[in-house]
């Protein structure tokens, strides 16, 4: 809602009509949003007006919820990352080449699970205890466990704002005392861009990551660590995911798609088949280096193909499965093992250390298998149709195994913190560990303003938003030493210069070492020598003074403390966000029901009719000048109340927010795109 002066004297009525009719409101006149005749008969719920909302007493238009978890676990040299988690896929329609070698058009789902991280962490003194902020629509955790490179994983419910998780070892574990030598574990991916690991003992699965493209397949060079998998869709981009230190980076595009992939330790090179083609390539760029036909194979769509410990080529087709030998013009015979009984069409398979294949189907709920490639033998081990009582519950396109070797010392502490590189997401700086985020790793907030304040704005929420996100910087102690923040600005819907702030309410000024990469123009704004603004009694930070130049630039302000402090004492992002308006230092609008800063006042200049008697940043029906949202919120045209543009809005907030909770997101039937900006 741009607002400017009118001017005091105009000649000709005329003029001053086409004038008004161009102009935003005035503080001493402001647009009523839903200005209207009274209604004869009640109207539903989501056709009222803003303004006749009835808001229950108490509603703070948040759309978050605080979260208490306590992890005990007295075990060495682990890692805990914990994500907001719910069970939802997002589906559209995709072409792709599928198993059976064909283009097709189809459903492609993708699994939202693993891009929800909060924190990462290790036990200090055999515990690790955050309090952080998830979105109200979300129920549950998933606790993700790290020991070496064995995953572990349980999906926990937030109960009464609380969860308290103790760690357990499962008894297929510690069947024995003594360690295994080689433990293995499978290596899962699937179309739906999930990559997972399977425990072969015990059965457990456990998210890994989130692929950058859904895939068929799937291999691993054990010695540098590494996963390789080829993309299911053009480009067929080859990928390639660092088991160590957890990233994806793409190699390149092979512009070609298929069912079958595995590792070859003797020549570095990976293995790629098709129908009845064979291929060797460069695993560092991506080059074809060599090609063979393969003869006498029953069927060619679907399989695998994998390398046993002696260098063998196996290659499993919907007929079976084949053991491969050169012959003498240099292509690949295959001779059949398998029976005519296999129990589904294979589509993936792998060896572990013992030298026992591993098979599984793509089916939704997949069925892993184990074949004797002597006899062509095999059994069920896991699956709806096995007889363990596990099941996946998600498809397996492809395995490969991942050997952890227990002799070798594979996971040194270069700077000395008592945390191992590979747990470490800052290993060669011994201040810092981990990090914790608000809303998430890879997800951004929003806070959105009304600048009218005290006075009644048009509530379309586009007079300044700021997009957020959080990150602070943990030690071995899960102490904050350090908070990154990201911002931008989405909207500039106002007349006025505004500026944007937080106010860390549990921390001193003295407690800031420095503050950098602020952005202060207007000459109003005075900080002391760290950073933070001066005569404040709790640390404050102006982020900048004139939105109107940051619209559209990503940002980060970097916080440094003096001494480690407690996520406790740190606070919830995003703080006490606060907005200054037109250049005035007291006039600062806040959330409902935050404390001003000690620099702001309840003594608006201007006049008019203040809707805010009681200083809450409420009207006397309830609505706020500002909210936080914990998602990237997409700002109303302008002059067009938020109600309008979100549909299920009313309903939110007239709920005391127990309804539509998600009202802001872009599922179907949200939004009226129209009438947002762009």
């Amino acid at each position: 809602m741009k607002t400017s002066q009118i001017a005091h004297c105009i000649a000709v009525v005329f003029f001053t009509l086409i004038l008004a009719s161009c102009v935003k409101d005035e503080l001493d006149n402001p647009t009523d949003p839903d200005s209207q005749e009274e209604p004869d008969t009640p109207r539903p719920v989501e056709e009222l007006g803003i303004t006749e909302l009835e808001i229950p007493s108490g509603f703070e238009f948040k759309t978050e919820r605080s979260v208490e978890l306590t992890i005990n676990d007295n075990s060495s040299n682990v890692k805990y990352d914990v994500y907001a988690y719910q069970i939802t896929s997002t589906s559209g329609q995709i072409s792709y080449v599928n198993e059976d070698d064909e283009e097709v058009t189809g459903t492609d789902y993708i699994v939202d699970n693993l891009n929800h991280l909060i924190f990462s962490g290790a036990p200090s003194g055999g515990k690790i205890e955050h309090t952080f902020v998830v979105p109200d629509y979300y129920d549950q955790l998933y606790i993700r466990r790290k020991e070496g490179f064995a995953y572990s994983s349980e999906i926990v419910n937030i109960t009464s704002d609380q969860v308290d998780y103790t760690y357990s070892p499962s008894s297929a574990k510690n069947a024995s005392s003594a360690k295994a030598m080689v433990e293995d574990y499978l290596y899962c991916v699937n179309g739906s861009a999930e990559l997972f690991q399977v425990d072969p003992l015990s059965g457990d699965y456990t998210f890994i990551s989130t692929m950058p493209m859904g895939s068929y397949t799937a291999a691993i060079d054990q010695q540098n660590k590494v996963l390789y998998s080829i993309g299911r869709s053009n480009p067929n981009p080859l990928m390639k995911y660092d088991i160590v230190n957890d990233t994806w980076t793409t190699v390149t595009n092979l512009r070609i798609g298929g069912p079958r992939l595995d590792y070859n330790t003797q020549d570095g090179l990976l293995y790629f088949s098709t129908r009845d083609k064979l291929y060797s390539i460069d695993p560092t760029n991506g080059s074809i280096l060599s090609q063979w036909d393969i003869n006498g194979l029953d069927r060619t769509q679907g399989g695998d193909l994998a390398f046993a410990a002696d260098g063998t080529l196996f290659v499993c087709t919907f007929s079976g499965l084949y053991r491969l030998e050169l012959n003498v013009e240099g292509d690949y015979d295959s001779t059949r093992i398998s029976g005519e009984d296999l129990p589904f069409n294979p589509t993936s398979m792998t060896f572990d250390s013992n030298n026992e294949l591993w098979l599984a189907n793509n089916g939704s709920n997949s069925n892993l298998i184990v074949m004797d490639t002597q006899t062509g033998g095999w059994e069920y081990r896991y699956g709806p149709s096995s007889n363990s009582g596990i099941s996946f519950d998600r498809t397996i396109n492809d395995l490969t195994t991942f050997r952890v070797f227990n002799e070798e010392a594979v996971d040194p502490d270069t700077d000395g913190d008592g945390i191992t590189d590979s747990n470490d997401d800052f290993p060669e700086d011994a201040e810092k560990a981990f990090e914790q985020f608000t809303p998430s790793k890879y997800g951004w907030g929003t806070v959105a303003f009304e600048d009218l304040w005290p006075f009644l704005g048009d509530y379309d929420f586009n007079d300044t938003t700021i997009n957020y996100r959080f990150v602070a910087v943990l030690n071995s102690d899960n102490m904050a030493v350090q908070l990154d923040i990201y911002f931008e600005v989405s909207s500039d819907g106002a007349g006025f210069v505004n500026a944007f702030g937080i106010e860390l309410e549990s921390i001193a000024p003295s407690l800031i070492e420095s503050v950098t990469g602020t952005v202060l123009t207007e000459s109003y704004i005075n900080v002391a020598s760290n950073g933070v603004e001066q005569n404040q009694d709790r640390a404050v930070i102006i982020l900048f003074d004139n939105h109107e130049t940051m619209l559209g630039i990503p940002s980060k302000v970097e916080v440094k403390f003096t001494t480690p402090i407690t996520t406790n004492q740190l606070g919830l992002a995003p703080f006490n966000p606060f907005l200054i308006v037109d250049r005035n230092r007291e006039n600062e609008i806040h959330l409902p029901n935050r404390f001003r800063t000690s620099l702001g006042s309840n003594n608006p200049s201007a006049e008019g009719v203040n809707r805010d008697e009681d200083g809450n940043y409420q009207t006397e029906s309830g609505l706020p000048w500002a909210i936080n949202i914990v998602h990237n919120f997409k700002p109303p045209k302008e002059n067009v109340p938020v109600n309008q543009a979100y549909n299920f809005f009313n309903e939110w907030a007239t709920s005391g927010g127990t309804v539509f909770q998600d009202w802001y997101k872009d599922s179907s039937g949200y939004r009226n795109e129209s009438v947002l900006q762009d």
